[in-house]
């Protein structure tokens, strides 16, 4: 047993691979501050090795345009300042997925599942650097860090093949997403909060290799 259990682990692990489409939305000091309000196209292409039943380990790219617009917020101070943005962050991440029922598209009565996931990730985004003549700016690119978490429900739908829906939010640790600057007096909008951004979408997962003798832990 001990034989065959290391033969499919080397060789039968089960593994997932697909795609999440959706929307991404921002919350900083520009537009509204809803934490799930998609306003943005998005997407993100996936690759998991399920270690067990409960647990997956996970690899993404995320591509997540995003955008803030003062006349959608809900203050009248932001409805009179009338700023708008758009950016976009390339996001690379690992991390862990935690099913809460053992999840396995092989055995009738293990095929859905809620879950939790937490990333390392790092992403790339613009940033403004100077503005050399009025309302003519520098940009460049930045990278930085983020441990996005997130919740998210998937099944099986046929054969192979399960769905699932998540939503995960990403605390920036930077306050320029949206191009605030202190030391541009013309993108000072106030406000000392670091930005968040957040996915909310759907994907379609193909899941292959041999159903796998599964560890029972790390």
């Amino acid at each position: 047993m001990i034989f065959v259990c290391f033969s499919n682990i080397l060789v039968g692990q089960v593994y997932e691979a697909g795609i999440f489409v959706g929307g991404s939305n921002f919350v900083g000091d520009v537009g509204r501050t809803n934490y799930i309000y998609p306003n943005e196209i998005a997407g993100t292409v996936f690759f998991k090795y399920n270690h067990n039943p409960r647990i997956a380990f996970r690899a993404t790219y995320s591509y997540l345009p995003f955008s803030g617009n003062d006349v959608d917020a809900d203050t009248d101070f932001k409805n009179d300042r009338g700023i708008s943005f758009t950016n976009t962050i390339h996001e690379l991440a690992i991390g862990l997925e935690y099913n809460f029922y053992d999840y396995d598209l092989s055995t009738p009565g293990k095929t859905w599942t809620p879950y939790i996931t937490i990333d390392l990730a790092a992403y790339n985004y613009e940033y403004i650097v100077a503005e050399p003549q009025p309302d003519e700016f520098l940009y460049d690119s930045k990278n930085s860090f983020t441990i996005p978490f997130g919740v998210g429900f998937k099944s099986k739908l046929i054969g192979p093949l399960a769905f699932a829906v998540e939503t995960k939010f990403r605390y920036s640790l930077n306050d320029d997403l949206d191009y605030t600057t202190e030391t541009i007096p013309n993108l000072n909008f106030g406000g000392n909060n670091n930005d968040w951004y957040v996915f909310t979408g759907v994907s379609l997962i193909y899941t292959f290799g041999r159903p796998a003798c599964y560890t029972t832990g790390f």
